[in-house]
């Protein structure tokens, strides 16, 4: 049976703990956000994008690579692939094997300068192999970087300077994923929690200043795709780890397993966070994959545990991959990647809602794993307003109910550079800071101003 692509562990993170990230205000320090949870609290952002478009501030060269930008103050951290031999080419069956180096990169935020850049060798021997797939993490004046073959950077803010690294292969004797390790670093406390592979390493947590190894854990047939994150449930904090088999809840100061739920995608492919919601006063979890697999679980409120409410079938639900959806009050808010479709889901009964491709592919056939990565940015006037950063390219802004999708315009910012089942996308998370939108593909990163102190007429 043909394997299906997926590989971004692009999947988000759900409505986390805000656990310590070191940063307050405007800052975009991670996947995700402060909170890892998609949400963007900044003032002062437009409310409509209108017909003429919005300024783009700068566009600056980049290489290839599924990661998103992370910024703290005026600095911005990215992660590219710089390819020297070899051919690219996306078959979701067959590893590229290249040759070429993995790169992470600081600019100004203000002009698009760049400040410093850290590049290693870095053959390639994975499926879709643009570039590295993670988010650079940024805390305590350092970047901690996964690259797409599984080597694990921690570096000086300041100037990129290397101050230890690991190399999931060769110390957990770690398989690369054929779509590449793609699992967002995690920092709680004083441990930098990756997904990394291996016999009992599936999680392994390293001290985030010294590098040493502090717990390892889990078992699986493979690591999955899906990033590590924190959850507060039964009045404890709990660390979510979803591998190809199981979805795990284990203690994150020890590694020790709270409880395990059988949840097994096709191909592998955990890979959106599971999403913490609330239903008739008790905490639910929903998680879902290709292959049409997916459950809400009800969680227990006196000791860590969780119950499966309902599991989805062939025409309810929605089966999440390379974009997280969210649990706003009621409703499930997502793409479906079999249709590709953005659908909502009544959150108690599994039932579709609606459902458009409109913010995906933009066009009246849905297009498997049709994409567009979303970001809330509630206001009191305006709860249901969210960012789509399209496939397509197309930064949208629009409100997003249960009743219906509704657009407040947008704006073709980059153009598509990959390719997915013969048709063109550009696959990478957006960050928001500083009332901007900083967003790339595999040649330029471009910084869009949201800002109302500019003038977008």
């Amino acid at each position: 049976m043909k394997r299906i692509l997926i590989f971004v562990a692009l999947s988000t993170a759900l409505s986390a703990l805000p656990y310590n990230t070191g940063v307050q205000g405007d800052d975009w320090p991670q996947w995700q956000g402060p909170n890892r949870d998609g949400i963007w609290h900044e003032q002062g952002i437009i409310e409509h994008i209108p017909e003429n478009g919005l300024p783009i501030l700068w566009r600056v060269p980049l290489g290839g690579g599924y990661s998103g930008p992370a910024v703290t103050g005026e600095r911005l951290y990215v992660a590219d692939y710089i390819k020297t031999e070899g051919a690219l080419e996306n078959n979701p069956n067959n590893r590229s094997l290249l040759s070429g180096a993995e790169r992470v990169l600081c600019f100004d935020t203000t002009t698009g300068k760049e400040l410093w850049k850290h590049e290693y060798d870095c053959p390639y021997s994975i499926s879709y192999a643009a570039g590295p797939r993670c988010t650079p993490t940024v805390h305590d004046d350092r970047v901690y970087a996964l690259g797409s073959e599984g080597n694990f950077l921690c570096l000086d803010a300041e100037n990129g300077k290397l101050l230890w690294e690991k190399d999931f292969k060769k110390d957990y004797d770690a398989s690369t994923p054929i779509w590449g390790f793609c699992g967002h670093p995690l920092i709680v406390d004083d441990l930098v929690i990756c997904v990394v592979g291996g016999e009992g390493s599936v999680a392994v947590a390293f001290d985030r200043v010294s590098g040493t190894e502090r717990w390892r854990a889990l078992t699986a047939s493979e690591q999955g795709y899906c990033p590590p994150t924190i959850i507060e449930s039964a009045g404890i904090q709990q660390l979510l780890i979803w591998d190809a088999d199981n979805l795990n809840s284990l203690e994150p100061a020890t590694g020790r397993q709270l409880w395990s739920e059988p949840l097994k995608p096709m191909y592998g492919m955990s890979i959106m966070v599971p999403q913490l919601g609330e239903l008739n006063d008790d905490q639910v979890l929903f998680a879902s994959g290709i292959g049409k697999i997916g459950a809400l679980y009800s969680l227990a409120k006196d000791s860590p545990g969780a119950q499966v409410v309902w599991r989805g079938g062939p025409k309810n639900a929605m089966y999440c991959a390379n974009s997280t959806p969210f649990i706003e009050k009621n409703t499930i808010y997502g793409c479906d990647c079999q249709t590709g479709m953005l659908t909502a889901v009544d959150l108690e009964s599994g039932d579709r809602l609606w459902e458009t491709s409109v913010p995906t592919s933009d066009t009246d056939r849905p297009a498997k794993h049709g994409t567009a990565f979303l970001i809330r940015q509630p206001l009191p006037k305006d709860p249901s307003r969210v960012w789509l950063f399209s496939e397509t390219g197309d930064l949208i802004l629009a409100r997003l109910t249960r009743d219906a999708y509704e657009e407040r315009g947008r704006m073709h910012v980059l153009e598509p550079t990959n390719e997915c089942f013969g048709r063109s996308v550009v696959w990478t998370h957006p960050a928001f800071a500083n009332g901007c939108c900083f967003v790339r593909n595999d040649k330029e990163l471009v910084c869009v101003s949201l800002s109302v102190k500019h003038d977008h007429n």
